[in-house]
């Protein structure tokens, strides 16, 4: 069973839960941008949350299936077509053979996702099945798709949970305009001054277009610096550290003017100051959001994030259940 990419979209990849343990070595983490949605997709399958699906960007690929194959398209909200026809999101869909599976115009958020049953059964690399295109490793050729890709679908999988044909509509993310980020302040937020914290915490920030799966970058009324003499091996950006490792959801400023998150496929180390890390629950939430979302970071404690993982969890669970 195989995919046949007909056309490929902006950029489509395979990505899976990611490739963790080799952070330390600057291999990023990588996997769905919005892990939640992907194992949604995986969950109306009937696959495990680990298959391999599509993340798709945009504008999404015209796939041809080569054999009967249970799909279903989870993510932002996109138009659905098969062989022309309309098709819902967030359910399960039956394709026979030769069947075409296209997409229209997305209507917010920029990720969307394809679970076929089975998973799409490229190479595990380091782990993961994940496309990392920088380092070229995992996925398809370590590249996003192409024109005339032959995609290999795995074996039929008994997940051993009820068939699912739907999901309900409280269970479905949420793609919004204007959208509040909690953070954890640290390491460096004692280098920003009062006004800096202030303007992080309490002022709106604007997505840019310039986001992508490594970083995505926000525009504001930017943040102040406290006077200090530069240590020894840092530049002269106001923001340099001597370098440092890097947490995945960390948020540098460069210069104090736009805040960059740091996501899935972000270098683990370097000579920015890191203010403050979005918490790991809220990634998903940073990944849904398209430019021009309005944003504003709100510090939480330790526990409060614990507690939000927590009820998080628990949501994936009543999922897969």
């Amino acid at each position: 069973m195989a995919f046949e990419i007909r056309e490929p979209g902006l950029s489509t990849t395979v990505q899976d839960q990611g490739r963790i343990g080799y952070y330390r070595y600057g291999i990023p983490q990588g996997g769905a941008m919005d892990q939640y949605s992907a194992s949604l997709g995986n969950r109306l399958v009937g696959n495990t949350p680990a298959e391999a699906v599509l993340e798709c960007t945009y504008i999404g690929p015209r796939v041809v299936t080569t054999t009967d194959a249970i799909v279903a398209v989870t993510g932002a909200p996109v138009d659905v077509f098969i062989n022309g026809m309309p098709a819902p999101q967030y359910a399960r869909l039956a394709l026979a053979a030769g069947d075409e599976l296209r997409f229209g115009v997305i209507q917010g958020g920029t990720k969307y996702f394809i679970a076929v049953h089975g998973g799409i059964d490229v190479p595990s690399v380091l782990g993961s099945r994940s496309t990392y295109p920088i380092g070229a490793i995992g996925g398809f050729e370590g590249r996003a798709l192409a024109a005339n890709d032959v995609l290999p679908v795995g074996a039929p999988i008994d997940n051993g949970l009820p068939v699912l044909a739907t999901i309900a509509e409280e269970d479905r993310p949420v793609f919004s305009r204007d959208v509040s980020v909690r953070v954890m302040l640290g390491l460096y937020d004692h280098h920003l001054s009062q006004e800096g914290i202030d303007n992080l915490l309490n002022a709106e920030w604007t997505l840019t277009p310039v986001a992508d799966r490594m970083g995505l970058r926000y525009s504001g009324p930017g943040v102040q610096w406290r006077e200090r003499e530069q240590p020894f091996g840092a530049g002269q950006d106001p923001s340099n550290i001597v370098d440092a490792g890097y947490a995945v959801g960390s948020i540098q400023i460069p210069g104090g003017t736009q805040p960059i998150i740091l996501h899935r496929d972000a270098v683990s180390g370097g000579g920015y100051a890191m203010v403050a890390t979005v918490i790991s629950t809220d990634m998903d939430l940073v990944a849904r959001c398209a430019p021009g979302t309005k944003t504003r970071f709100v510090a939480v404690t330790m526990d409060q994030a614990l507690e939000a993982r927590h009820e998080h969890a628990a949501q994936v669970a009543k999922i897969w259940s």
